[in-house]
């Protein structure tokens, strides 16, 4: 199989966006991808669009949008994909597997999504569609509010662990101080997160705003290609493995504190790669909610169920911990506009294997963890990256 190489990317600021929509967004991304791979718009071969919308604007059809930024890049074929939050990393994968196949040889794939310029509540019921809505669809407060029971049910069955959420929360912050790119730079520090206030206030359940992601505008892109052309290109990060297994949609129907289809794909992906957690340098996790992270450290394997409030209070993941994890902020501090989200998560993982990542460099990274997951730990993706050259 030929297995794809990333050989270049770019992202745009993530926040509020004085772009007016998608098809703005990812023009800010797409061109100067393809100029940092040094590869030209007739070379590419697919292009593949991660947009979730559902509503955020009456335009769809977003596959064609980036063909509207390069008169070559509009006769190249196009597709869009959409798998809730993790839109973005379903478009790379796809992209991935039309290079494997052979039937293309460069792929750009960007993800991106406009969605402050919808009132909140809309945006909640927007992201309503990434559940059950049979069942969960009356929730309050909308994906906060499925989180919220999350947080409250992991509470009542292992102890409060309010605190360590916050400390999470202060944990990515910190980080995002450093992320040129990131929605949020700045440094709330643990008091703030863990003390109910005015500018703190509860969201859903034990949730507070600091333990939950940002509405935000933002693209990112990336570009493929081919082992054979990535060889003559300034750079190549490698897949070690990529793996996406999915989990029942329904939240009823399952243990939700378990997230075992998180933990199935981290298995499957190191099982592929030959590693263990202790050879990954660093790990981009999916923390759309504090409580999110909590769960995800248990589902990789880093501490059993109930038991990830020791990876916390241990500083396992600072990022001068022994796994450093969201040296970027996350999507806590980062920002999570949709689509663009599991792109980013690897453009992110990508720059510090490359040495590229500035203040958010983790030195010496040699090999870099994905998680990218989409509604409650529905669809799950895991990359394992290092670089080639």
């Amino acid at each position: 199989m030929n297995t794809a190489r990333i050989v270049g990317w770019h992202h745009t600021k993530f926040g509020k966006s004085e772009a007016p929509d998608t098809k703005a967004l990812m023009a800010e991304a797409a061109l100067p991808a393809l100029q940092h791979a040094g590869i030209a718009p007739s070379e590419v071969d697919g292009i593949f669009v991660g947009v979730m919308n559902n509503g955020f604007s009456k335009q769809d059809f977003q596959g064609a949008l980036v063909g509207l930024s390069d008169g070559t890049l509009s006769q190249v074929p196009a597709v869009r994909l959409e798998n809730a939050c993790a839109t973005g990393s379903a478009a790379l994968y796809a992209a991935m597997d039309f290079i494997a196949s052979g039937r293309g040889r460069v792929a750009l794939v960007v993800g991106a999504e406009k969605m402050t310029a919808t009132p909140t509540a809309d945006v909640g019921d927007i992201l309503l569609g990434a559940c059950y809505r049979k069942d969960e669809g009356d929730v309050e407060g909308g994906f906060s509010g499925i989180f919220g029971r999350i947080a409250t049910a992991y509470f009542q069955r292992y102890g409060d662990r309010s605190e360590e959420l916050a400390m999470i929360a202060a944990k990515n912050h910190a980080n995002g101080v450093y992320n040129p790119y990131a929605h949020m730079q700045k440094d709330f520090g643990f008091e703030f997160c863990s003390t109910l206030s005015e500018r703190n206030p509860l969201v859903a359940g034990p949730l507070k705003r600091t333990d939950c992601s940002l509405i935000s505008d933002g693209a990112a892109a990336i570009v493929l290609a081919d082992e054979e052309t990535a060889r003559s290109l300034a750079r190549s990060i490698r897949f070690l493995a990529r793996r996406h297994e999915n989990e029942v949609m329904a939240v009823a129907r399952r243990d939700v504190l378990a997230f075992d289809g998180c933990r199935r794909v981290w298995a499957g992906a190191l099982d592929e790669a030959g590693l263990t957690l202790d050879d990954l340098s660093l790990v981009e996790t999916h923390d759309c909610f504090t409580i999110a992270e909590l769960i995800e450290y248990e589902a990789m394997g880093l501490a059993e169920p109930g038991k990830g409030h020791h990876v916390v209070r241990e500083g396992i993941t600072q990022k001068d911990g022994r796994l450093p994890i969201n040296p970027s902020g996350g999507l806590k501090a980062k920002g999570h506009p949709i689509g663009a989200t599991g792109v980013s998560m690897h453009v992110m993982a990508a720059m510090q294997l490359d040495q590229s990542a500035g203040d958010m460099q983790i030195i010496g990274a040699e090999i870099a963890g994905v998680f990218n997951m989409g509604g409650t730990a529905v669809a799950n993706y895991c990359s394992i990256l290092a670089k080639e050259k």
